[in-house]
């Protein structure tokens, strides 16, 4: 699986937090509270946000375990636990041959990793969550939406290339990418589970130049490397991008979903 910095990850959390849908995160918590003994175990966690946004929102003790590949991102990640009771870490390749550590969970926690994985992971992922009789709550998948209030003659273009890029492998596999959040809710509806879906889109705008500069950076490597457009053109793009951030806005559509049994 791909790896992410923390200086990114700590760029986009404020954007995730003001992004995440309110009543399905309330939900979540309150799946939490209502079992003895909750442990909650978040997927390619990072630095921890999934475990700093629904924390709070829990009015009982809950244990933790947080799942990544990289450790230096969970060593971080239990540095800014520090204090917090019922906190651990573990460190796993999702991506590798071997079962997914996910017993004994009450709620399986992902953010803003959905739309990297394969189809065969994601199958393969629901069976284990529906065989523990997990919780699944999964927020901040890209939908393959970004739109801008200051619009170029490519924008079109360009987010369809990165939307091919997206689906390119990130460690998995073909990557869902856009398609992700409805391939999740159909997989976990054919398993059992009543899913809530709900829209959770970044709004940016120019008070947030220090994630939008790396977002359009990042779109437009990506679309670089995906090849269908021209360096010249993406350029062009990129520069237009960059000198209009001080007027323009952004949204860049996520899905989160809620499913239990």
């Amino acid at each position: 699986m791909s790896g992410f910095s923390t200086a990114w990850l700590d760029l986009r959390e404020p954007a995730d937090a003001s992004a995440r849908d309110g009543r399905l995160l309330a939900d979540a918590a309150a799946l939490v509270d209502a079992a003895d003994d909750a442990l909650v175990i978040d997927l390619g966690s990072g630095t921890g946000s999934t475990l700093r946004a629904l924390q709070p929102a829990l009015k009982r003790p809950a244990s933790w375990i947080l799942v990544d590949a990289d450790m230096d991102l969970l060593m971080e990640a239990e540095r800014r636990a520090e204090g917090l009771a019922g906190v651990e870490v573990m460190r796993f390749d999702l991506a590798a041959p071997r079962p997914l550590p996910l017993s004994d969970a009450t709620l399986v926690t992902a953010s803003a990793l959905f739309d990297l994985v394969s189809p065969a992971f994601l199958d393969r992922l629901v069976a284990t969550v529906a065989a523990n009789r997990s919780a699944l709550y999964a927020a901040l998948t890209y939908d393959g939406t970004t739109t801008w209030s200051v619009t170029h003659p490519l924008d079109g273009e360009v987010l369809a290339a990165f939307n091919r890029h997206q689906r390119s492998d990130k460690g998995f596999g073909p990557a869902l990418g856009p398609a992700a959040a409805q391939a999740l809710a159909e997989a976990l509806s054919r398993a059992g589970y009543r899913v809530q879906a709900a829209a959770s889109p970044w709004r940016l705008g120019p008070d947030d130049a220090a994630l939008m500069r790396p977002l359009i950076d990042g779109m437009a490597d990506a679309v670089t490397a995906e090849g269908s457009l021209d360096a010249a053109s993406v350029a062009e793009w990129r520069t237009f991008r960059l000198e209009t951030m001080a007027e323009s806005r952004v949204t860049v559509g996520h899905v989160d979903v809620l499913a239990r049994l």
